[in-house]
């Protein structure tokens, strides 16, 4: 007798299996984007001059990266943003757990951090222009203080958050102080700390294209900032592309090294 044939739905399971995969997916999404942008400056509906295609940008990009230009400006960029967000990172770590850990360091700093968060960072370039002059620091500056509020109260939240079963259940077993902040307060917020870095680390990259605008000799918000004074639109957006592509790589870095720290948590 023979076997009966398999629904031909079940055909396509495979096909489905492999759609839903979050790289195919996200890659998907590029394509269909890079289609429409292909097509709507092949047949000519939008004109070159406000949206040049993608043969254009590539030829653009082409030459930034044979005359050096691409990699210099986005090196100093990447440089600038490091420096200020390790800063920013570094400090906020220890001082968001002293304020959610400690009430009376909460309520003296939480008033004060809250207020300076809503103040725009880019506000701040004119005073660190007058204070710092034009070169580096002051671009690192603006990163740090675009940042480092949000990363402390982020982290605060995150350590208020702890189940008071954990720590009460540290302080029965003879936990005091410090080893409870370190062996049960920070594994547990190890995940939100890393989550705090990768969404506020575009606010860094936000930062620093707009003081690159502002006031820098090189930088890829610099060469934006040149090619819009000359209407070199397909020089725009090949800087576009680029902080896109390094924010993205930036992006994963972050997931990788949760998923690989905090392979309890996922």
């Amino acid at each position: 007798m023979r076997s009966s044939e398999a629904h031909p739905l079940t055909r396509w399971i495979p096909l489905r299996r492999f759609l839903a995969q979050s790289w195919v997916l996200g890659l998907l999404g590029l394509v269909t984007v890079l289609l429409f942008w292909f097509l709507a400056t092949a047949s000519g509906a939008v004109d070159s001059l406000f949206l040049p295609s993608p043969h254009v940008v590539w030829q653009a990009g082409q030459s930034q990266w044979q005359s050096g230009l691409l990699v210099k400006d986005a090196v100093a960029s990447i440089q600038r943003v490091f420096i200020g967000f390790a800063l920013s990172a570094g400090l906020a770590l220890p001082m968001g757990i002293a304020m959610g850990s400690n009430l009376t360091i909460c309520r003296l700093l939480e008033p004060l951090m809250a207020l300076i968060r809503y103040m725009p960072a880019p506000a701040f370039i004119p005073l660190l222009i007058i204070y710092f002059g034009l070169e580096e620091l002051p671009k690192v500056l603006l990163i740090f203080i675009g940042t480092f509020f949000f990363n402390t109260l982020m982290i605060m939240d995150a350590v208020k958050f702890v189940p008071s079963e954990l720590v009460e259940t540290a302080l029965t077993l003879g936990g005091r102080g410090l080893p409870i902040l370190t062996r049960v307060v920070a594994p547990y917020i190890a995940p939100q700390v890393f989550d705090t870095y990768r969404i506020n680390m575009a606010s860094a990259w936000n930062l620093v294209i707009v003081a690159e605008l502002v006031a820098a000799n090189e930088g890829l918000g610099k060469r934006i900032s040149l090619a819009q004074r000359f209407l070199r639109t397909d020089d725009i957006f090949v800087g576009l592309i680029v902080i896109g592509l390094v924010g993205l790589t930036i992006d994963l870095g972050f997931r990788f090294l949760m998923r690989k720290a905090c392979a309890w948590a996922n």
